[in-house]
């Protein structure tokens, strides 16, 4: 959650430093009306657009949900192979080592899994970015098109 606020405040400071930012001059060229076909691409662009970002706003709360989760198990392997190897300590000492070992190896393990489920988590945003992008340039495409005809 935290992660996602964080990513929200990030994006709202972003979009107001743009909009400070003077738009370049525009060509003295006479404006086109717009026609029916072009309004109605330009709707259904945004249309699809937003249902883009939503989707990738749910990929990446998933993602994120998915590591956090991750993280936590991970936290927990990590107490229940140290507090055996307590245990273990406390009844012998020769088999620290073996304990320790197990403990590490265990650790290890989790760590190496939080790093896949880090990594599965980073691609499926990307994937989700990447299809956000294609759309928005579908529909810069049909309005393109849409404005041609």
């Amino acid at each position: 959650m935290n992660k996602l606020l964080a990513t929200l405040i990030a994006t709202l400071v972003t979009g107001a430093a743009f909009a400070q930012v003077t738009a370049p001059a525009v060509p003295a060229t006479p404006a086109v009306p717009a026609t029916a076909a072009t309004v109605k691409a330009e709707v259904k662009a945004d249309k699809a657009v937003g249902a883009a970002v939503k989707s990738e706003a749910k990929v990446d709360a998933k993602a994120d949900a998915k590591v956090e989760k991750a993280e936590m198990k991970a936290d927990a392997k990590k107490a229940k192979a140290a507090a055996k190897a307590d245990k273990v300590d406390a009844k012998a000492a020769v088999k620290t080592s073996k304990a320790d070992a197990k403990a590490e190896k265990a650790t290890i393990k989790a760590d190496a899994k939080l790093d896949t489920v880090k990594t599965d988590a980073a691609a499926t945003k990307a994937a989700a970015n990447i299809e956000t992008n294609a759309v928005k340039a579908e529909g810069k495409a049909d309005v393109k098109a849409a404005g041609s005809k």
